[in-house]
């Protein structure tokens, strides 16, 4: 395994992906206003994404990794992200700007065409058709009365919803989790890593990869996210890792998925590996879709699709669950694979404890270093 290979995996633990700890060190504009800041107002040499909020920096970088299948340098200068030495971050430039005038002039400023129109996961945009391994069987006018036949035999969404919490033990049980405690590890680029997991209800949870120089921390407490990692500076959440947070922090996510989300559809069957799943599209104000995937026989999850707004495009993570076992009456997935478009890694548990207590002082943000006069 190639170090740089083994360095992008590392880095893509993290909800901010690959560029959330890279950008770490791209150096901060001094005397900037206080209050929400733009991407100007907070890092040097911004030219082309003025006056989107400095959040959403990272997520716009980590669109274009995943549309190109690049990392930070490509088009930057490590250790001096301002800089413009490198002939791709020009051409970066030139394409977003591109990008954003095809829209305008095309689709009535509507996101319709992006990065990955073109690139599809390589440098160089895909210019020719690529040959599909696979028999393409094109769809016939009788496919569709086909089509609406099995779709109209789906179950709700309120059906599968209620199958889902009675797999996992029962509303009841589910609510009377107070706190999780969970110790295991993580395989990463096939390295093994331990990973100890505190979650405290409503909506606090921490994870703590112990990577053998220090820890790489992701942490939501219920109002602020953060991001750490050995010799690279705290960076908080970007407003789409927040959201992504928020469902991760609530041990009885089961319970309140109807709750959480305003409209619940169900679209369609779908094959995860040899399981049969149903596929729910669960929309929330002002955010994109997500996908939840349950198995047909069982009711469990098995698989959730996430999607992040970023100015640029749309970043997708997809969680897949498996090895449910009963803790204290709930069924608990003990294994979970995180998959985003430049790689994945998956977490094995080893132990699982409930209603446990936990210091508050792991949910506590902590204090930036003081700086040096």
């Amino acid at each position: 395994m190639k170090r740089k290979s083994l360095r992008a995996a590392l880095l893509g633990i993290m909800f901010a992906l690959l560029f959330a700890l890279a950008l770490a060190g791209l150096d901060a504009q001094s005397g900037a206003p206080s209050g929400p800041k733009t991407a100007e107002q907070t890092y040097k040499n911004i030219q082309v994404l003025k006056g989107q909020p400095a959040d959403q920096l990272i997520p716009a970088m980590q669109f274009i990794s995943n549309s190109l299948g690049v990392e930070c340098d490509f088009c930057h200068v490590q250790g001096a992200f301002e800089k413009d030495d490198k002939k791709p971050k020009q051409v970066a430039r030139k394409m977003m700007q591109m990008m954003t005038a095809i829209n305008q002039e095309n689709f009535d400023n509507h996101r319709e065409v992006t990065c990955n129109s073109c690139h599809r996961g390589a440098a160089k945009p895909v210019a020719v058709p690529i040959i599909s391994e696979d028999d393409h069987k094109p769809a016939t006018p009788e496919a569709a009365p086909e089509a609406a036949q099995a779709a109209s035999k789906l179950p709700t969404s309120d059906q599968l919803i209620d199958k889902y919490v009675q797999a996992l033990g029962g509303a009841a049980a589910i609510q009377k989790v107070t706190s999780r405690v969970a110790q295991g590890s993580a395989n990463v680029a096939g390295h093994q890593m331990p990973i100890d997991i505190f979650e405290m209800a409503p909506d606090k949870r921490v994870s703590f990869m112990h990577v053998g120089n220090g820890d790489s921390v992701t942490a939501y407490n219920g109002h602020e996210g953060w991001l750490a990692a050995p010799g690279r500076p705290l960076r908080d959440m970007s407003s789409s890792d927040i959201e992504a947070a928020k469902l991760d922090a609530n041990l009885h996510f089961a319970t309140d998925i109807k709750q959480l989300f305003g409209e619940l559809h169900v679209e369609h069957e779908e094959k995860i590996g040899d399981q049969s799943a149903y596929v729910i599209s669960a929309l929330r104000k002002g955010q994109p879709p997500l996908k939840l995937y349950f198995d047909e026989q069982s009711g469990l999850l098995l698989r959730e699709l996430r999607l992040a707004e970023s100015p640029l495009g749309l970043n997708p993570t997809q969680i897949d669950y498996a090895d449910y076992r009963d803790v204290d009456g709930v069924k608990t997935p003990f294994r979970w694979t995180i998959a985003r478009p430049n790689g994945r890694f998956t977490i094995q548990l080893e132990q699982v404890k409930q209603n446990v207590p936990i210091d508050d002082a792991k949910f506590v943000k902590p204090a930036p270093p003081e700086k040096k006069p």
